[in-house]
């Protein structure tokens, strides 16, 4: 048991450790919005569900983009043979972001909350929400 807590420590100080650059990623919704006015987003997709202010910065969770999508079951086979590949599913798609806004209001970093991977390696449901996919 002490050994897994250890392990389980560990680990978590490694992620804790690790940063991530959306410039450096070639991340599409930062490539799209960062360095524009908060104000342009805003006025596009509505406002923001919260914001919590600290320091020179405000930080804004933005939530939308909602809809339903649903996938048709997928068969294999002719006739008799007919075998059922993929059942039908429905996909609840929602975008959830965290911007942070400088005492500019120019946007200084947008990091997806929840999102939804495209179908067949598209852009994300976000992307697609966001106009970055463009």
């Amino acid at each position: 048991m002490n050994f897994r807590t250890l392990l389980i420590a560990g680990m978590a100080m490694t992620v804790a450790g690790c940063t991530t650059t959306a410039s450096l990623s070639g991340d599409a919704l930062s490539a799209r919005w960062v360095g524009t006015e908060a104000g342009k987003f805003f006025a596009a997709y509505g406002p923001p569900a919260s914001d919590e202010e600290s320091g020179s910065s405000t930080t804004y969770v933005w939530r939308g983009g909602y809809k339903t999508r649903r996938t048709p079951a997928q068969y294999s086979g002719e006739g008799k043979a007919r075998k059922l590949a993929a059942k039908a599913r429905t996909d609840y798609l929602v975008c959830q972001v965290r911007l942070t806004v400088g005492s500019d209001y120019m946007i200084r970093s947008i990091t997806r909350i929840v999102d939804k991977p495209g179908i067949d390696g598209g852009p994300s449901w976000c992307e697609t929400t966001l106009d970055a996919a463009k």
